[in-house]
């Protein structure tokens, strides 16, 4: 165990990292050391009021005693033997998806971004096998973010992530979100795959309308196009219901999955139909990490307990409350302009930029993490309590007034 309680070890920590760290992310001056439920302590002995969630990772927060026991238990047998053999979690995982799905076949990569790699490769070969050479097109929409591998940067619409690595991979177009007409129009005989966000994360937290699903799917058929839905971040419970499609009524050719997987194990998955499944082969994709048994047994107590009816609906109600909060917030505060959300994941737009709000929820004891330059996120573990969102609103009141400047 480090010696957190040595004198300088946070400035320690903080000097290390930023000699030895390459330096792609801004952190607060603060380290933290531990977690429990939905919060987590620094260095000093001071506690946050979890927001964040790893980035909708931690849906069961933190230190939960079954994830705990998976992991112990995993540990003591296998925890990697690479995709060469056999092994019993990697499947139970694979079958548990498939039922809890429209899905026939699952990939297991390790990241949101991985996921997206190979949903983008199996559409690619799915076009070339039922349409030719020339069906390689791929739509995706403003304010999306896919990941930061180049294929799934392609697709990302956000220009400071895409400017810097250019020229990424050819073929990708995009179209306004949630404009069904634009939409229509950008599905030609060209295109091969659509890949949308039914709730938006880093663009801004920008739910879908479901005018604007149906009509994409639609399109998708009449183009002979495979329609992916990225939930890596609003899937597995975030919005109340397993899937966030599910609210819709529209169903994906395939899915891609990652963040809350595992509770904090890196594990990705791209969920497919059979036809996507028959055209790919031995040797055409690959992972050496990817679906050990130990995350999969990890991953396996966290799906079973978040697809129980009880706990979608639970999320739900913890969503209706937290969305009547905020309007309030956005009511009272001048800095505030909009709250949108569905679930546990909601934004809150501000009519200027969120960095010294988020500074502010620091010093009061909550961690949030912005989407985009003006939107507030929060993504809080699916287990905490009302009791919690009120204390964590309440403690945004109190930074949104500080950085306004009233008492």
């Amino acid at each position: 165990m480090p010696d957190i309680l040595r004198e300088g070890y946070s400035a320690d920590v903080i000097a290390m990292e930023q000699e030895y760290v390459l330096q792609t992310y801004r952190r607060p001056e603060f380290v933290l050391v531990r977690g429990e439920g939905a919060r987590v302590f620094d260095s000093e002995g001071r506690a946050y009021l979890d927001g964040v969630a790893g980035i909708a990772v931690n849906a069961l927060g933190h230190g939960d005693a079954q994830v705990v026991a998976a992991i112990q238990a995993a540990a003591e047998g296998l925890i990697h033997v690479s995709n060469l053999y056999h092994t019993e979690p990697h499947a139970v995982l694979a079958r548990s998806l498939v039922e809890r799905s429209f899905a026939d076949r699952v990939f297991f990569c390790n990241s949101g971004t991985e996921a997206a790699e190979g949903a983008l490769k199996f559409a690619r070969k799915h076009a070339r096998r039922f349409s030719g050479q020339e069906k390689t097109g791929i739509l995706a929409f403003s304010g999306s973010f896919h990941g930061r591998t180049m294929g799934a940067l392609s697709a990302t619409a956000t220009e400071k992530y895409r400017a810097p690595f250019e020229p990424l991979i050819p073929g990708v177009c995009f179209a306004p979100f949630n404009d069904p007409v634009a939409a229509e129009d950008a599905i030609t005989d060209e295109v091969c795959a659509v890949i949308v966000e039914p709730v938006q994360g880093e663009g801004g937290v920008h739910p879908a309308t479901v005018d604007f699903l149906e009509r994409v799917r639609a399109a998708c058929d009449q183009a002979g196009a495979l329609l992916i839905f990225d939930e890596v971040q609003c899937g597995l419970g975030r919005t109340g219901h397993l899937w966030a499609h599910q609210a819709y009524g529209v169903t994906p050719d395939l899915m891609v999955l990652a963040k809350p997987l595992a509770n904090g194990l890196p594990i990705g998955a791209v969920l497919m139909t059979q036809v996507v499944a028959d055209t790919m082969v031995p040797g055409d994709h690959g992972s050496t990490f990817a679906g050990g048994p130990l995350v999969c047994r990890v991953a396996q107590v966290v799906l079973e307990r978040i697809s129980t009816p009880e706990f979608l609906a639970d999320v739900r109600d913890k969503g209706e409350h937290l969305a009547a909060r905020l309007a309030a917030l956005v009511e009272a505060s001048q800095l505030a302009r909009e709250a949108r959300g569905m679930g546990l994941m909601w934004g809150i737009e501000c009519e200027v930029e969120v960095a010294p709000i988020l500074s502010a929820a620091y010093r009061h004891g909550v961690l949030a993490c912005g989407a985009g330059p003006n939107v507030l996120r929060l993504l809080p573990p699916l287990t905490i309590t009302l009791a919690e969102l009120d204390q964590l609103v309440d403690r945004l009141e109190v930074a949104f007034d500080e950085v306004e400047g009233r008492d």
